[in-house]
This record gives structure tokens, sequence and C-alpha cells, in this order.
């Protein structure tokens, strides 16, 4: 096992849990719609609702989907798996026990490759298994937790909506690589099309397990739970604060409890929920009322047949077709939203225009969305805008620099390109006679300067060149078209 130093004393050991909703049309063992954003209560039955005699009726669909991740994520799919009843209590779960995969899962011994600031890594992932999901409580009160609460409502929609719990093995070692492989497993699932994956609506959750240890100690430290995070961002924060909190418990000699932690965003800290429950904590036992799950071999066959393409096959193809770097090509396979953005520009105007489009997006479309905290999905920017901003772009109408300019204004506010370059005066000039005019004018304005170019070494001359073209820039109010500055200047001073 590979991990990062948390100091020159610690190292970090992580394990990630991830639950992803699968986005089939009805429930895992009933027929009530599967629906985010319904009306409370109202996609309920009485299978979903455990009411007496009613059985379930396993999803196929749920199995398919299944398969997928396991076909994705190089798993061994076993010939048989088994549900189990998981028994505890909570007002969310009708039955007091969720039905979920135990020491039979459906997928088991899988992997996943990351991208990192110290290169690739591969995380082992331990399994994944199908399981229902639970009601949703709220908890009414200032603190929005049942402590301190007036009131608590429950809205069994969700209970019994298919998930897929995917656990690694403890191979994280920081939260860079954390966030990597959510982000990872993210791209994986939304591109086999099994789940939207989205955090923000609780269709994708992950709980972190963080323990520290005595660099070069092979025993693992006592591990936490950490749940309650529905960001990436929150995910990186959260680790890195339990990470910082139990290093200096233990420093100072305090002995780290096996616990389930919250995720405070607002205070940016982790406290304590409960002690942390082992497998004989559930008193799992086989489910009695469902058979062994046996996918045939012409499911396996067809499933592996219509695999879409994978974020892998996605990043080598498009550094062959749109000759886009390495680097970019991840950035756009990492996130969805984005590569579904470039590629309707590329649609749009075409191949010829996909590296422009694409280094566009990744620098300064994402970094105005990173900085306002949204995503592209909800800005007036459109595929068109940046097609045709490109396509400008290559014709020599407007440079680059003026293409950033167009392209903030077009993130915030929208419109028609046309029209917005008109408003912003962006119009680049490449009149070849009225730029000469202004390198003369330049030029005489600095003899001296002029006077080194002969005998100026290679160093020198870019030193100068550079000069004159800002000069030139600036006469022009940044509208002279740069490679026609760049020819005229030369020619003049040669």
């Amino acid at each position: 096992m590979t991990t990062t130093l948390v100091n020159t004393e610690f190292e970090a050991v992580i394990g990630l849990e991830v639950h992803v909703e699968l986005s089939t049309n009805t429930k895992l063992f009933c027929g009530c719609a599967n629906d985010f954003g319904s009306e409370p209560n109202t996609n309920v039955c009485p299978v979903c609702m455990a009411l007496p005699g009613a059985l379930p009726v396993l999803n196929e669909q749920v199995v398919e989907f299944a398969l997928r991740i396991g076909e994705a994520l190089e798993f061994n799919v076993p010939e048989t798996s088994v549900f189990h009843r998981k028994n505890y209590f909570y007002p969310d779960m009708p039955k007091n026990f969720q039905t979920s995969q135990f020491d039979h899962p459906i997928c088991m011994d899988g992997q996943l490759e990351i991208e990192t600031s110290t290169g690739t890594k591969v995380i082992r992932i331990e399994r994944a298994h199908m399981e229902e999901d639970t009601g949703k409580s709220t908890h009414v009160g200032e603190s929005g937790r049942l402590h301190g609460a007036e009131y608590s409502l429950v809205d069994y929609n969700r209970a019994g909506v298919p998930l897929m719990e995917i656990v690694s093995r403890p191979d994280i070692s920081s939260s860079e690589e954390a966030r990597a492989y959510v982000s990872a497993l993210r791209a994986v699932l939304q591109s086999i099309d099994v789940s939207d994956v989205k955090m923000e609506e609780g269709s994708m959750r992950v709980d972190a397990n963080v323990s520290v240890r005595p660099v070069g100690q092979v025993e693992l430290g006592t591990r936490a739970e950490i749940k309650n995070m529905n960001s990436l961002r929150s995910l990186g924060r959260a680790v890195d604060y339990e990470i910082a909190r139990q290093v200096a418990l233990v420093k100072n000699g305090v002995r780290i409890i096996q616990e389930t932690r919250h995720w405070n965003e607002n205070d940016g800290k982790t406290s304590s929920m409960r002690s942390k429950e082992e497998a004989n904590d559930y008193r799992y036992f086989p489910e009695p009322d469902l058979v062994p799950v046996s996918p045939t071999q012409e499911m396996r066959d067809a499933v592996h047949a219509g695999m879409p393409e994978l974020p892998a096959q996605k990043r080598e193809r498009l550094i062959a077709d749109w000759n886009i770097s390495d680097t970019d090509a991840r950035t756009l396979v990492a996130q969805p939203e984005l590569y579904d953005f470039v590629a309707a520009a590329v649609y749009l105007g075409g191949e010829a225009i996909a590296k422009d489009a694409t280094s566009f997006t990744v620098i300064e479309i994402a970094g105005a969305l990173n900085e306002k905290g949204i995503d592209i999905v909800v800005t007036p920017i459109t595929p068109e805008n940046l097609a045709h901003t490109c396509t400008l772009v290559a014709a020599g109408d407007i440079s680059r620099g003026q293409a950033k300019t167009l392209l903030s204004y077009l993130v915030d506010e929208g419109g028609v390109v046309s029209e917005v370059v008109e408003q912003l005066g962006l119009k680049q000039v490449s009149d070849t006679s009225a730029l000469q005019t202004i390198v003369d004018d330049v030029l005489s304005q600095y003899p001296d300067d002029v006077a080194q170019w002969p005998d100026a070494d290679e160093g020198k001359r870019k030193k100068l060149q550079g000069f004159f073209m800002g000069k030139c820039m600036a006469a022009s109010k940044g509208q002279g078209n740069p490679q026609i500055f760049t020819s005229l200047i030369e020619s003049k001073l040669d």
C-alpha cells in the first residue's frame, strides 16, 4: 500500500464508501416510481412501506446496471450473489432492516486508475453490492439535526430506491487522492448511464473512513467514518480536517475512538455522532423472501456487448481526434458537463476548432465557473457561443485576448456573439496599412531601442520585440492583429 505523508511523522490511510442511486424507472423491489423531487410520501406502496404480507420482487434492470459497473471497474462478478437483511432501527427505514448484500456481493475485487499532481495511481475496490436506500428524515429546528430539533418529518419516497455501494480498499492517502477517486468514479458511472451522480441531490453520497499512523508502522490506526459530505470540496475539507484532528490527538497521547462523525460545512469541522457499528451489530442473515441472484450468460454477454465508451477510451480518442493534450483530455473526461459542452461546440464548428474550444473551456470558462462556484449547465453561455468565438479567432476577426474577454462576458450575461463583439468593441483590426502606420509611429518614438536591434542577440531581440508589440497593441486599443503586428515590426527593424 502506497501512502502520502501527512508530515514527517504520520501518514493517512483512507477508504471511501460511495453510495450511488441507480437511475432505474422503478424501485429495487416494487413498482413505485424512482423519481427525485416528488411530493413527500407519494411514491410508496405496501412493499416499500413493509406492510404485512407484502413481498419483494427484484428489479431486473438493477442487476443489469450492476453488471455494467462490474465491466467498467474491472470487477469479478461471481456466478451467484445473495441478499441479506441488515438489521437496525431508524424511523426512515419502515422494515426496521435494510435489504442489502453481505458476504456474497454481486461485484468483487475491482480497480480504478486516478490522476493526481504526483501522477497516476490505481485504487483497488473491495466490492460493490446492491441494496435499497432509506427514506429521508428532516429535523425541523435551528441545528437541522435530531439533537435540538422541535420535531422531525419522514419522507418515504426514497425508501426502496436501488443503490450500489462501492467500497474502496484503504489505498487512498490524501484529500487530493480522495477527490480524484470520486471524480473519476463519477465520470465512469455517468459514462455507462447507471446514475445521474448528482451529489447535491443525494444520488451520489460519500462516506470516508480515515485513520492515521506513524510512518513505517504496518498496523492500521483506529478509523473514524465521516458522513454528510455533499460535494468534492466538502470531501477534501473534511478529510484534511479529520487527518489534522487525529494527528493532534495521537501526538498528545489521546486514544482515537472508532466512531461515526458528522461533517459541518459551515464550521469546517467534524463532530461525533455515534460509535461505529461493526458487521455483527447488524445481525446479517440471508433474506428469506429473495432467491440468490444468478445473472445468465446471455445477460452478461449482452451487457458486455452494449458497453459504451469508458473515460479512458474517451481520453485516448480526444487526444487523437482533437489534437489536445493529455491534461486537457483528462479534465474533460473527469467533468462530463464540460465535455458535453465542448463536444456540442465541436459538432457545430467542426474538429478544426476542437483544440481552441477545449483550451478556452478548460482555462477561461471553467476558471470563471470555479470562481463563481457554479456549474456550466446553469450559465447563459451556450455551445453555439463557443463555436462562433473559435471561428472568429480562426478567421483572425478577434484575437485570443479578445476571445477571453468575450467568453467572460458570455458566462455572465449570455447573448449573440456578433452583437456582443460590436457592443464591447472587440473587432480585431487586420488592415495592414492601418497597422503599418501604428508600427511606424511607435518605432519613431523609441529611436534608442530601435538602434539596439542590429547588434542584439536572440534574447535581447525577443525583449525588444515584446516591448514594441506591447506599445503597438496599446496604440491600437488592443484591437490590432498580433500576427500582423509581429510581421510588420520584424520587417521594419530588419
